[in-house]
């Protein structure tokens, strides 16, 4: 893959001029993500935080491979020596959203603090047994944080280190919960693993209100169109064409698609945010105040400011 990219960066630069710095430096602002970058493979793990605050507190979604490298930049920050808490809020506990926490350091510093938050009343064991013999050589018991487990009800609200999260039941299977995070007049929506089916088309469809005004939806669009609705229907995914539509009619202001299928290539990917930039203008039929305003396809370590 890196070849590839070389190779095409390389076609593009015959006959240009890029004696000095600066010329090389507009040329790659030319190239194209897929040429200069790569979206990356981590499972899910999401931050959100609060810029104007110094955290002692970190709120993150999911505890996916991507958990890791969060990690590792927390240590890499200088605040490793501070006693931290971490909200980590499940959607539920399939692998790819819990396997990435064995490798998460600060779960192994004494003082640290991590509370689970979620509806699963299975959150707590399937951490538990993902580290025990003979899938894993280290047991949570080892790990030196304290850890608390917070199980609510489905329809439970939290109000955390100042933000305000409600939750919806999503259709995946073994049921999974999408957040809708609020402070200080500001909207995120985490929205994974999440298949709508023909009836998100209704008026009164419940992520309408859900995702209504949002800055940002997270949104699940793991497939294609064709895939979502036949050969794998009922497998818990949606496209990036449902996703457009459902933020359009939401009035949500940026959509960032996740979960992608891990088949994709940079190019596949980079593709499929150009087409829904597009099927976006098409779907609010060239109107002067499109929603949404921006769509992006997430890659590892992006970061989105409100």
């Amino acid at each position: 893959m890196v070849r590839k990219k070389v190779k095409r960066a390389l076609e593009a630069a015959r006959g240009r001029d890029l004696d000095c710095d600066e010329s090389l430096e507009n040329f790659l602002d030319e190239l194209p993500f897929a040429v200069t970058g790569a979206f990356g493979g981590n499972t899910t793990c999401f931050e959100i935080q609060d810029a104007c605050d110094d955290p002692d507190e970190y709120i993150l979604f999911d505890a996916g491979t991507g958990i890791r490298d969060f990690g590792n930049a927390y240590m890499a920050s200088g605040k490793a020596g501070k006693k931290s808490t971490f909200h980590i809020f499940m959607s539920h506990v399939h692998w790819d959203h819990i396997q990435g926490f064995p490798f998460f350091v600060p779960a192994y510093i004494p003082g640290n603090k991590i509370i689970f938050h979620g509806h699963h009343q299975s959150i707590e064991s399937s951490f538990r047994q993902q580290m025990e013999n003979p899938c894993f050589p280290v047991p949570m018991g080892v790990m030196n944080a304290t850890f608390e487990f917070d199980i609510r009800p489905p329809g439970s609200s939290f109000d955390i280190a100042g933000f305000h999260i409600t939750t919806i039941e999503q259709k995946h299977p073994g049921i999974t919960y999408g957040y809708r995070c609020e402070k200080d007049g500001k909207i995120v929506v985490i929205s994974t693993d999440s298949e709508h089916k023909d009836d998100f088309d209704d008026d009164n469809y419940p992520f309408l209100d859900f995702y209504r005004d949002a800055d940002v939806v997270v949104f699940d669009a793991q497939y294609t169109f064709a895939d979502a609705g036949l050969a794998k229907e009922d497998w818990g995914h949606s496209s990036n064409l449902v996703a457009v539509e459902l933020c359009s009619r939401a009035r949500v202001k940026t959509l960032c698609m996740v979960h992608h299928e891990p088949t994709a290539s940079d190019d596949a990917l980079e593709a499929i945010q150009s087409d829904s930039r597009r099927y976006a203008e098409l779907f609010n039929d060239f109107c002067a105040d499109c929603y949404p305003r921006h769509i992006y396809v997430a890659h590892d370590a992006m970061c989105l400011e409100l």
